[in-house]
């Protein structure tokens, strides 16, 4: 069973390599989706795999990489797509 989370992180989370840190986790649990920053400041991801990986995963966003300072994490429960890589939009 796969679920899907569309998540919205705030903070100093632009500029610290949040995004490629992003990438790197959600290939470590093979989570599909993708991440990019907002215009403003924020950045939104969407997860999509197990729910065990897909609650590692949001959990890790609530602390980011080491560079980053995260404010606040919003989480919307979404029904999955069947996303099959996870990618970096620009």
């Amino acid at each position: 069973m796969s679920i899907r989370n569309h998540v919205f992180v705030s903070g100093k989370v632009q500029g610290v390599g949040f995004r490629a840190s992003t990438m790197n986790k959600a290939s470590e649990l093979g989570i599909s989706g993708w991440v990019r920053n907002l215009d403003d400041g924020r950045v939104e991801a969407v997860f999509e795999g197990s729910p065990e990986d897909v609650d590692r995963i949001v959990e890790w966003c609530k602390r980011g990489p080491e560079t980053a300072s995260v404010d606040n994490l919003k989480v919307n429960e979404e029904e999955p797509r069947n996303l099959t890589v996870f990618e970096i939009k620009y």
